[in-house]
């Protein structure tokens, strides 16, 4: 990739999390979270130069999260603060289905990103630009900021990663169908889940899923799988890529735990394939805490797990 100053920009929204502890009871543990700010936090963690791109409130909440960027080593020059907007929040309950998401992020600061308010010089300045499902449902003038900034960083030779990452509380079906299948038209990388694309269009089948993204534009397609691991295609060879055994105590997060550590890889030159190896191993690695940032690992952390045989 050629000269840039970021490794990886990332676009959306980020908020403080709550997440319950003990299925069943009343105590939380302050977190932070959002998709994008999740992975570009883990990307940081995995050695990249990274940028944020955001607005939050002028409030306690936003704070924090400045305060989380700084100490991250997250360049947060491209998040604007609003004083008449929230910064929102969430909270994460346990139970025997698994981890539930509520959300108190209706009308928030970042809700009302438009493309004029878009820095482009940061987009343009990125190896990466990485954008997901949930930075297009914030609202209408935020899925236009998504798309704007996609199609600048296509201009500026800057490598588009997409996440599906599908969020029906925020959009309906049919604006997520549009939306998403305009998105992928306009990235290089997308970062579909099964889970996401049974709902969106009913497909299940793995290569089916990987074919649907190459017919609608993107050059390289990495199917996220869980436990199981990933399905990787860059156009040309398609590699199914174990997962690894981990203790399960959180799944909060580790999707975007997976992205970020994969970009990070191939901002350092790894093959699509050798960076979804790495990834792998960060996410199941990331399950073994609570919360969506905290147990994100370190480059160190990734490398001594791979050296241990995982």
């Amino acid at each position: 990739m050629q000269a840039k100053r970021y490794d990886v920009v990332a676009l959306g929204e980020a908020m403080l999390e709550f997440n319950q502890t003990r299925p069943g009871e009343l105590q939380y543990l302050q977190g932070y979270g959002g998709d994008t700010s999740n992975a570009v936090i883990a990307a940081a963690r995995a050695g990249a130069a990274t940028a944020y791109l955001t607005r939050v409130g002028n409030d306690w909440f936003g704070e924090r999260l400045r305060a989380l960027w700084a100490q991250e080593g997250v360049d947060a020059s491209g998040v604007e603060t609003d004083a008449t907007r929230n910064t929102g929040i969430y909270f994460v309950n346990h139970g025997a289905a698994g981890h539930a998401f509520s959300y108190l992020r209706a009308g928030s600061a970042a809700s009302a990103m438009t493309p004029e308010w878009l820095p482009l010089e940061l987009v343009r300045a990125a190896r990466i630009l990485h954008v997901s499902g949930i930075s297009l449902a914030l609202s209408a003038s935020a899925r236009q900021t998504v798309l704007a900034a996609m199609r600048a960083a296509r201009a500026a030779n800057t490598l588009v990663a997409f996440d599906s990452n599908l969020r029906l509380k925020l959009w309906t079906l049919e604006q997520a169908r549009v939306g998403i299948t305009e998105a992928v038209g306009l990235c290089d990388l997308f970062l579909p889940s099964v889970e996401d694309m049974e709902a969106l269009l009913g497909l299940s089948d793995a290569d089916a899923i990987v074919d649907w993204g190459h017919a609608r534009g993107a050059k390289s397609v990495v199917l996220k799988l869980g436990a199981r691991g990933c399905l990787a295609s860059d156009g040309r060879e398609r590699t199914l890529i174990a997962g690894r055994p981990s203790t399960l105590v959180d799944a909060t997060g580790a999707g975007d735990c997976f992205c970020g550590n994969l970009l990070a890889r191939l901002a350092a030159g790894d093959s699509l394939f050798e960076a979804a190896r790495f990834a792998n191993t960060a996410a199941a690695l990331a399950v073994q805490g609570f919360g969506a940032v905290a147990p994100l690992p370190t480059l160190a952390e990734v490398r001594s797990a791979l050296a241990n045989g995982w």
